[in-house]
């Protein structure tokens, strides 16, 4: 009898390790401190831009000065996802979620001490190095709960908190603003992270789907991808990240990012003084935007995860959709600046800056499909560093376009072209690059490294 790991068997016929039971309690307890964990990420991201009117007001700076205030979040944010995903293979998720969450809370204190755009900018920067590697590590640790074939829901909640951060922060925090001052909501987001950090590191466990633990030897048999030997070797970086697959994965999340980015800095002032709503108005309509993106996460990912079940390929049923969704959103971002009507405007900017929603789950899932397990914290990182580097530069960007422009609303429609074009290259590239099945074939994968069969792209 040939021992599985005789040279002469071909990598398919390797043995599996043992399934680990699924664990269905303690992994939804997970998702809901994970969920709540990018609620407060992205209520903290959002707190600059529903507090700017006042902030710009009582400072007294420019639209250029605020738009560098904004992208000073990003400083940061792409370089520690990138190291922290690396890290993330010798390290628990429980202890750096803990780190994560505990540091947004030190970060929304130099505002406080000192009330200046120095401090502005070292609160954001602090906070976008702590935030920086937030979405893939949670989804990293999301993903050692929950074999393959059943991703799909967890990975749209664990997004959805974004929306839900959103939706429950721009009516709070816009309260707060209204009735107790700009600094109160500084102070009741760094009571609430530091809240869940202390509760996470009692829960936070790492899950039976791991592979490393924080002393770096292997833990756990893996459930995905990687079943096989393939699964337990590590395959030179340079080949998974210049593959279509996550090429095609960054672009979505690129795109979808730099609207993100944008939504974040300048829609509330966009909304305050050139639709002349009222700060609740704002809101209001912030929250309904944010509405229809958890609609689209709470439906489109699940509906991935039938798909793949099925047998759709991965190309067809999670990366199409990315790129589609980016390409819309880029054509109602073009289009909503030149509409005159007041509902088909918002109708448009809802799509623009909601629409592009469910690329950050699928970006994931199709990322992981040409991954082995042990380096997938690592490339997460990667494709989160380099697809989050909109932040960085859209803000900033748009200030400088509004001072220059002859009006703010010229300046505000040459911000929204410049976003449209930029999303719509990422959509198309999406839509043509991303092929799992075929990547994952190259790279001498399993068929699935995320649970669909191999099928004709």
């Amino acid at each position: 009898m040939v021992e599985p790991s005789s040279p002469a068997l071909p990598r398919e016929a390797v043995a599996a390790p043992p399934r680990p039971a699924f664990d269905r309690r303690r992994a939804w307890l997970i998702t809901v401190m994970i969920v709540t964990f990018m609620l407060i990420n992205y209520a903290d991201k959002s707190v600059l831009g529903l507090a700017a009117v006042p902030i710009m007001d009582e400072l007294g700076i420019s639209n250029s000065t605020y738009g560098m205030v904004s992208s000073s979040f990003s400083l940061l944010f792409s370089l520690s996802g990138l190291v922290v995903g690396f890290v993330s293979a010798r390290m628990s998720s429980r202890v750096l979620l803990f780190t994560m969450a505990a540091l947004w809370a030190v970060a929304q204190l130099p505002v406080l001490v000192v009330a200046s755009v120095p401090a502005l900018v070292a609160g954001r920067v602090l906070l976008g190095a702590a935030e920086g590697p937030a979405a893939s590590m949670s989804m990293h640790a999301l993903y050692k709960w929950f074999p393959a074939d059943r991703r799909g829901l967890p990975s749209a909640l664990q997004i959805s908190g974004a929306a839900l951060g959103m939706l429950i922060a721009a009516p709070v925090v816009t309260w707060l603003v209204t009735d107790f001052g700009w600094r109160s909501a500084f102070v009741v987001l760094a009571v609430t992270s530091l809240v869940w950090s202390l509760v996470w590191w009692r829960v936070g466990h790492d899950g039976p789907y791991d592979e490393v633990g924080a002393s770096g030897a292997r833990t756990h048999a893996p459930a995905d991808a990687a079943l096989t030997s393939t699964a337990q070797e590590r395959l030179p970086y340079r080949r998974l990240l210049l593959n279509g697959t996550v090429l095609g994965s960054i672009a979505a999340a690129f795109g979808a990012s730099w609207a993100l980015a944008l939504s974040h800095a300048w829609l509330p002032v966009y909304l305050r003084t050139q639709l002349d709503m009222t700060p609740g108005g704002a809101a209001t309509l912030i929250s309904v935007i944010s509405g229809f993106s958890l609609v689209l996460l709470l439906t489109v990912p699940p509906l991935v995860d039938r798909l793949r079940r099925r047998g759709c390929s991965a190309r067809w049923s999670s990366g199409a959709p990315q790129g589609i969704a980016m390409t819309v959103a880029a054509l109602a971002m073009a289009s909503f600046p030149f509409v005159d009507g007041r509902e088909v405007h918002l109708a448009l900017l809802a799509l623009a800056f909601g629409g592009h929603a469910i690329v950050f789950p699928l970006h994931y899932m199709t990322a992981s499909a040409v991954v082995p397990p042990l380096q997938r914290g690592a490339v997460f990182g990667i494709v989160a560093a380099t697809g989050t580097l909109p932040g960085l530069v859209a803000p900033s960007l748009t200030g400088h376009l509004l001072d220059s422009a002859a009006s703010p609303s010229a300046g505000y429609t040459h911000a929204y072209l410049v976003s449209a074009a930029v999303m719509l290259v990422c959509g198309l590239v999406a839509l043509v690059a991303i092929r799992p099945e075929r990547d994952a074939q190259r790279l001498g994968l399993p068929a699935q490294a995320g649970g669909s069969k191999p099928l004709a792209q």
